[in-house]
């Protein structure tokens, strides 16, 4: 007779799961042999870390649309899934965990590796659940994929070491408190009120200048977002984690929003008289209109969510795709085109103020900016492309282009070191056949993403040959985007003791692992170093050896932060360099303003 851990493989197999993400211990050993007994169904992928394959588990749910897995020993192990689970929670991603636990016998007797994990995981889930009789393994597995999906969220399955290898019962005796559960889930499709429908469309209407602000929740809805878009003669605006719901080469399109965001963006959503946001919960207010500026509507599933950023005048409860289909019958065209052209005309000017801005170098360094100016006209078609958190975010939302069928993912609401690398990885298993590549930090990189480099080599039979997969690492020795705040938030000089980290040769610890290493120091080869890079046919760790000095300037300069920044400069030890280049950088934008410029 089979044991539940079987049992439990054997069901997440026939929910879909392919391939579950986890690091061994003890607490897990049931789990461990029937992982051994299923020959691969479902596989068992060793991360380097818990907190890695909880990442992975994310990452697979981001670039699948199905449910991520992760699995974790008792105790320890299953405290490092933690952050890479709240990464789930706040990001809305379907991910479900299993994890160990201490015999029911000893519990409760302060055992070794004891802890209290249904209180642990109760924050961070849907659905939290120890299971402590075999019968009750089928009902508690369907009812956390069920939960996941539903709620787009978390849901944790806890098994104590001696249920594992208990004799499993996949049929529960037919008695009072058993439970019979199903496979299967399917999405609803959920509208609005008709009325509020009508007021939304009655305010959109009367707008004149209308801009568009959209987030994840838009995916799939790219048809419609580009319907109601032309109708209303709007631009559209886009959170990181909507950043692939629109291609980049719509002429109005206008990029990301916020401290990270373009000046196009930014003039739009400050000079707009009507806000129409889509499936996000975008949170910083300075970046959006003043209140009572612009008329108000919001689309989102959750109306838990709606109307908490930016009052609004309409509040359609329902998913994009659906309510949008249902919004634009009783919307009429404006004929009045010229708040479009403006949009167009401040997109146009915004590219050539990157532009202009990637292509300075300084003292014979590389501008980082170019490193992500320069990927974005080689992007290989359907290329999937992950980042971390850190100043290379600011590149990657702002000089990456993403064309249509390109896929693109951070840790956004969590904003969490870590994730890029093994959101790559999990991409790379899930889509063998697509490029990937991570932009990382160093200090990201340091953290969790050199380890993860022996996670490839462990795997390297599967993710060798084939199309690009690339790990771009910015080596600037800072904790840049800290930096940055240090002085702009706190008005501080940079700290070196908190800031300055090791310089490491991560491309020559590529290739001491077996893997490729390129390493890049001068301008002047950039592009050749991702042609090299994209031509490799395996695994590459791309460094690019990057000025830290170059200022991510935020679309416009709040006057606190401004005075901030200049009493930082005065003491700090980079002040020269920081001044320079932050003059050269922001006189790019008063240049494309001058009269008779030539646009180059």
């Amino acid at each position: 007779m089979s044991q539940v851990a079987d049992y439990v493989l054997n069901r997440l197999t026939e929910w879909g799961v392919q391939r579950i993400y986890g690091y061994p211990g003890d607490g897990i050993n049931g789990l461990l042999g029937a992982f051994d007994r299923a020959a691969g169904k479902p596989e068992f992928i060793q991360a380097r870390h818990e907190e890695m394959a909880a990442f992975m588990a994310v990452g697979h749910a981001k670039f699948t649309g199905e449910p991520g897995c992760c699995v974790a020993t008792s105790g320890p192990g299953a405290v490092h899934l933690l952050n890479g689970l709240y990464d789930a929670k706040l990001d809305h991603q379907p991910v479900v965990a299993i994890v160990g636990q201490q015999k029911t016998l000893c519990l409760g007797s302060h055992y070794q590796q004891e802890i209290a994990l249904e209180q642990v995981f109760a924050d961070v889930s849907e659905f939290c659940q120890m299971v402590v009789h075999p019968g009750q393994a089928r009902h508690v597995i369907d009812r956390a994929f069920k939960t996941a999906l539903t709620t787009r969220g978390v849901a944790t399955v806890i098994i104590p070491e001696d249920i594992q290898e208990a004799d499993a019962q996949p049929s529960p005796p037919k008695a009072h408190g058993s439970v019979f559960s199903s496979v299967g889930w399917s999405p609803s499709r959920m509208l609005p009120d008709e009325d509020e429908l009508r007021r939304a469309a009655a305010v959109l209407n009367e707008g004149e200048k209308v801009a568009m602000l959209i987030g994840q929740g838009a995916a799939g809805a790219e048809g419609e977002v580009i319907e109601t878009a032309e109708l209303l003669g709007a631009g559209v605006a886009k959170a990181l984690l909507g950043r692939d719901v629109l291609p980049d080469d719509l002429p109005w399109v206008t990029g990301p929003i916020g401290l990270l965001g373009s000046k196009a963006s930014d003039e739009m959503i400050q000079n707009c008289d009507t806000l129409l946001m889509v499936g996000s919960s975008f949170p910083y207010s300075e970046w959006l209109p003043d209140e009572g500026k612009a008329r108000g509507v919001e689309i989102d599933i959750d109306g838990r969510m709606i109307g908490i950023r930016y009052p609004m005048e309409a509040h359609l409860v329902g998913d994009a795709k659906e309510t949008l289909r249902a919004l634009i019958p009783l919307l009429k065209r404006k004929e009045d085109r010229g708040w479009r052209a403006e949009i167009e005309k401040n997109v146009e000017e915004w590219n050539r103020i990157c532009d202009k801005r990637a292509g300075q170098h300084f003292d014979g360094t590389i501008n980082p900016q170019a490193v992500a100016s320069e990927l974005s006209p080689r992007l290989p078609d359907n290329a999937i492309v992950t980042a971390d958190s850190g100043s290379g975010t600011n590149w990657w939302a702002r000089h990456l282009k993403l064309r249509e069928g390109m896929r693109a993912s951070l840790s956004g609401t969590l904003a969490t070191m870590g994730p890029g690398v093994p959101y790559a990885i999990a991409a790379r298993f899930a889509h063998p056949d697509r490029p990937v590549i991570a932009f990382v930090g160093d200090g990201a990189f340091q953290m969790n993403g050199m380890n993860e480099m022996i996670t490839v080599k462990r795997y390297l039979d599967r993710l060798a040959g084939g199309p690009p997969f690339i790990f771009c690492v910015f080596n600037n020795q800072d904790l840049n985007q800290v930096t940055w705040e240090q002085r702009a938030m706190g008005g501080d000089p940079k700290f070196p003791g908190s800031q300055t980290i090791p310089d490491v040769p991560y491309a020559a610890y590529a290739e001491l692992l077996g893997l490729r290493g390129i390493r890049c120091e001068s301008p002047k080869k950039i592009g050749s170093a991702w042609d090299e890079a994209l031509s490799a046919g395996g695994p590459v760790v791309l460094e690019f050896k990057v000025d830290a000095e170059i200022a991510p300037i935020p679309p416009h300069i709040m006057l606190e932060q401004g005075k901030k920044a200049a009493e930082a400069a005065v003491h700090d030890p980079e002040r020269t360099g920081i001044v320079k280049r932050g003059v050269r950088q922001k006189l790019t934008e008063y240049a494309e303003r001058l009269p008779g410029r030539d646009g180059g």
